[in-house]
Formats: structure tokens, C-alpha cells, sequence
């Protein structure tokens, strides 16, 4: 009779270790109400985060056997989109796609209804891309000294584009104002879109756009590139130097994703899709693909990605405070 007892505690036991190894499957599983995952997406439809949204979705989708759909909420500065998640239930079926629009914001945007690290819990990020500055085609600059050169004889008559206040492009362009004492004039627009289509007009004078986009213009001629904002110099424009190279020490700037789900959603949940989405990007097929259009994967633990987008507060508060940016300048 001891005997068997202690059979049924040990298969007891050994049901329990399994249900916990299965607990996070679970709550992934579809639920019985069918509702798919929503990855809400706080910018514009055909943008680098709706586009990594949906190749993300459908990773999740195939590795998971849950339903994921990318519910695009674009609209001022993100936070329309990012307000709408912050107050969607905290049950697994909510994740926000964000960027470090989201960690600008935190400082050029204070009276928000919502607060980042108060209202979502950092679940994995996705990937990084560098930057690239181009001017339109008839602009004499020919190097970044000529522009910077060129600003310093001329404050606020040089224009630069950019997606809306708050963005990568535009906060690249403050850090560059910053680090190299010029006054260049901001030309926000609703989406990358818009800002790109009056370059390539010659209706502003420069911008700092992704690599990914802007490449087939500057191979065609119709803007000329002058650096691009990473550390090293980028595979796809290998012939370009970076800012630091040509003339501005120390400059850095890059556009991330990641994401983040509203506080309170159950922790198994937010550690199987930082094991999913590190799954994904960790793929030698996923890393090919970035890297032929110059991004790279990021890969964290959620302690770590946690550490990473308070630095990234910290950082854009500083050139927030030093620039002078506005929410709409």
C-alpha cells in the first residue's frame, strides 16, 4: 500500500512538471471565443513597423497555432494606437508592436494618457536598422562637411524631412543639430511617405530615412547619400561612410522594434513569446533576408530588453531637453 501511494505521488509529481512545461503553450492555444491575437501597430499602414508586423504575426502564427493580425492605430505621434493598448485587457490577446518612437516620446510627449514602463510589461524586441542621410539631388553638399559647412553660413535655411515628431527620423535629426551646432528647419509629415515623395521632389533639402527604402534612390541618382548613423559602415551602402566618419564624432542613431504588452498580461505568456520571437530572429533564413536589406535581429531576455528601453528613455530625454524639440515643431 506504501508502495503504491508513493507510485501515485511520483505520478502526481511527474503530471504536475508537465502541466507547468505546458502551462505557457496554454494560454497561447486559441481560445474557445476564437479571438485571434491582436498586435496593435501605432503607425502607418506600408511602413518598416506594419511590415515587420505582419512578417512577425505570421511567424508567431505558424510556431504558436495561434491566430495573430495586425491591427494598424496610426495617428498622433503613436499614441492613438499605443493608448488603445495600454487599456485593452491584460489576457495574452493584446501585444503592441512599438518602436523608439515610443521611448522619444516618454519625454517629448509628457501629458500622454498613458506612461510605458507604468502601463506595458517589455516582452522581446524584434530587430535594428541604421539610418541613412540624403539630400535632395541638386543640393551642392557633396560631403557631410559641405552640409554642415553650409548650415553654419546659413542657420535655419537648410530643411529636413521627417515621419512626425517623435520619430526615428525626426530625433535623428535633433541629435544631429545637436552634435554638430547647426540650426536646420524640421519638416514633420504624417508617415515616411509623404516626407520621401518631397525630397525626392526637392522640396525639402534632406532627410534621414532607412536603408532599406531609400537605397534604390540613391542608386538611381535621385538623392546622394552622406552618411549613414551606425557604428560601422552599412552592407548595403558599403561606399558610404558614417556620421562619425565623416565629420561628426560619436553619432549614433538607429530605428528598433519591439514589443511590449499591457501590465498584468500572465507572465508564461510573456516569456513563451520572448522564446518565440527570439526563436524567429535567431533563424539563419530570417538573419539572410534582414541583412540583404540592412537589419539586423535583436535578440533579449525580457530583464535585458527592460534595461535597454530605459537607457533609450534616458538617451532621447537628454536630446529632448538640449534640442529644443516639440511635439510638433
Amino acid at each position: 500500500m506504501i508502495q503504491n501511494a508513493t507510485t501515485l505521488v511520483h505520478g502526481m509529481t511527474r503530471r504536475g512538471a508537465l502541466a507547468a512545461c505546458l502551462a505557457p503553450l496554454a494560454v497561447l492555444a486559441q481560445d474557445r471565443s476564437g479571438r485571434p491575437v491582436r498586435i496593435i501597430v501605432p503607425f502607418a499602414a506600408g511602413g518598416s513597423a506594419d511590415v515587420f508586423g505582419r512578417f512577425l504575426a505570421q511567424r508567431l502564427q505558424d510556431s504558436t497555432g495561434q491566430t495573430f493580425i495586425v491591427d494598424d492605430r496610426p495617428g498622433a505621434g503613436a499614441v492613438i494606437g499605443t493608448d488603445a493598448a495600454a487599456k485593452a485587457p491584460a489576457d495574452g490577446q493584446t501585444l503592441l508592436l512599438m518602436s523608439n518612437t515610443h521611448t522619444v516620446n516618454e519625454s517629448l510627449i509628457p501629458n500622454k494618457p498613458f506612461a510605458l514602463m507604468r502601463d506595458f510589461v517589455p516582452v522581446a524586441p524584434i530587430n535594428a536598422s541604421d539610418l541613412v542621410l540624403v539630400v535632395k539631388a541638386d543640393l551642392p553638399a557633396r560631403t557631410l562637411a559641405d552640409l554642415i559647412k553650409a548650415a553654419r553660413g546659413r542657420p535655419g535655411a537648410l530643411s529636413y524631412a521627417s515621419s512626425g515628431p517623435g520619430t526615428p527620423y525626426h530625433m535623428a535629426g535633433e541629435l544631429f543639430k545637436a552634435m554638430a551646432g547647426i540650426d536646420i528647419l524640421h519638416v514633420p509629415y504624417k508617415g515616411s511617405a509623404g516626407a520621401r515623395t518631397d525630397l525626392l521632389g526637392g522640396h525639402v533639402d534632406m532627410m534621414f530615412d532607412a536603408i532599406p527604402t531609400m537605397s534604390e534612390h540613391i542608386r538611381s541618382g535621385k538623392v546622394r547619400a552622406l552618411a549613414t548613423t551606425g557604428r560601422a559602415r552599412s552592407a548595403v551602402l558599403p561606399d558610404v561612410p558614417t556620421m562619425a566618419e565623416a565629420g561628426v564624432p560619436g553619432y549614433e542613431a538607429t530605428i528598433w522594434l519591439g514589443l511590449m504588452a499591457p501590465r498584468g498580461t500572465p507572465a508564461a505568456v510573456v516569456q513563451r513569446l520572448n522564446a518565440e520571437v527570439a526563436r524567429i530572429t535567431g533563424n539563419a533564413e530570417v538573419h539572410r533576408l534582414w541583412a540583404e536589406q540592412g537589419t539586423a535581429p535583436l535578440t533579449m531576455g525580457t530583464a535585458e530588453f527592460t534595461r535597454y528601453l530605459n537607457e533609450d528613455i534616458a538617451k532621447w530625454a537628454h536630446i529632448v531637453k538640449i534640442s529644443g524639440a516639440k511635439p510638433a515643431d
